[in-house]
């Protein structure tokens, strides 16, 4: 979509008030702010304070809350800015649909996929920050997204790695795309250990600053497994192209491998800003105040095979991949049950991959999508089942 007269870049920001979305405006206030960005809307859930706070610091034209008991915090915080409020599913979706030329989807979960898809519609250039657009409705957002004449960019740090080292006129000689992993902070311990673990322990992120749906995920390594689902759909890729290793100190944050056995790197401190400025001036580079490497301090670089015993995520991710079908949509639905199961204290650390496993193996003949009422129908028995085993390990315990 081409921009506005004014020559400001229109943004749109869905999940501004999660870690990704601060730095997006932390960005954008980088790179000009109100000068070169006209910010459309912005979206959050519970934290109308803060919503309130960065729509009137952005001079955004409307900031929505998902959660419509919040609408009237949320416009008695506004009053007197001239700024519109919103809450609701509904107004989500307007938001989304409001005229912009670049789109932050950075909602977690689920929720994310519909406005995300209808910004896609409408010819958006979506900087994808939401795994569940990809890993449940694969490639009918894909499609949507060619469909509606936008570009596809991603946010996450391995994905915009790989996005950066892929050679557009050589993707056929495209021989492995390897994800990084940090190993999160149970990188070394063993399942003993990991059994005991509660959620205050698991969001503690050795390398990244990063919400607790995301923080977990990586201690669990299931954001791992969901990256590379994405990847498949991003890159267009065999499953069997896609590798995983992990490397603790974060730098390197994923490689392209070629035929010639040529391996092409992106590299920077562990920061999600620099993936962030990349897709909001693609294809220009910004320049970010961010830090930068030094390599005499860093001295080394540590790489290992990840241990699919300990973290059977990367094997539930191959397995999905493998069936094919609507399994990606079916393990991240149970997995997204387990966690919040995980965060109420009702079960174990450990139990979030084997609850995901029990119904990916319960729903293995399910057919995949063929339109978003599939998607969600699939992510509504999915959570239904992945419900009753939480139940009976429940009653077990």
């Amino acid at each position: 979509m081409a921009p506005s007269d004014t020559n400001k870049r229109r943004v749109t920001i869905l999940g501004s008030t999660g870690s990704i979305g601060t730095n997006t405006l932390d960005v954008i206030q980088q790179l000009g702010g109100q000068d070169t960005f006209d910010v459309v809307a912005v979206t959050g859930n519970a934290n109308v304070a803060l919503l309130a706070e960065q729509a009137k610091a952005a001079g955004a034209s409307l900031a929505v809350t998902a959660d419509e008991r919040r609408y009237d915090d949320l416009k008695q915080a506004l009053a007197g800015s001239g700024i519109a409020a919103a809450a609701g599913r509904a107004a989500l979706l307007e938001a989304a649909a409001m005229p912009s030329d670049w789109v932050m989807a950075a909602i977690v979960g689920t929720a994310g996929l519909a406005p995300t898809l209808a910004a896609a519609r409408r010819g958006a250039d979506i900087a994808l920050a939401n795994k569940e657009c990809l890993v449940s409705a694969g490639s009918l957002f894909v499609e949507a997204v060619a469909a509606g004449g936008g570009r596809l960019i991603p946010v996450d740090s391995e994905h915009s790695a790989i996005f950066q080292a892929l050679e557009d006129d050589q993707r056929h000689a495209v021989e492995r795309i390897v994800l990084t992993a940090s190993g999160g902070p149970f990188r070394t311990w063993t399942r003993e250990q990991m059994a005991g673990v509660t959620a205050a322990i698991a969001r503690a992120h050795p390398n990244w600053s990063m919400g607790l749906k995301i923080s977990i995920g990586s201690a669990s390594m299931f954001n791992k497994a969901l990256e590379m689902i994405e990847a498949k759909h991003l890159f267009d890729v065999r499953p069997d192209q896609i590798e995983v290793v992990v490397h603790p100190q974060s730098v390197i944050h994923s490689m392209v491998g070629y035929t010639d056995g040529s391996v092409l790197a992106q590299l920077g401190c562990p920061d999600m800003r620099t993936a962030i400025g990349y897709a909001l001036t693609y294809p220009a580079r910004p320049r970010l105040n961010v830090d930068r490497l030094d390599f005499a301090k860093l001295a080394r670089l540590d790489f290992e095979a990840p241990d699919e015993e300990r973290f059977p995520a990367l094997r539930l991710a191959r397995t999905a991949l493998e069936r094919g079908g609507a399994q990606g949509a079916i393990m991240n639905a149970a997995e997204e049950t387990a966690f919040n199961a995980f965060v109420d204290g009702r079960i174990g650390f450990l139990n979030m991959a084997d609850i995901a496993e029990l119904v990916m193996d319960a729903m293995a003949g399910w057919p995949a999508a063929t339109t978003m009422e599939d998607v969600f129908a699939t992510d509504a028995e999915a959570r239904r089942q992945a419900g009753e085993v939480i139940a009976k390990m429940e009653m077990a315990a």
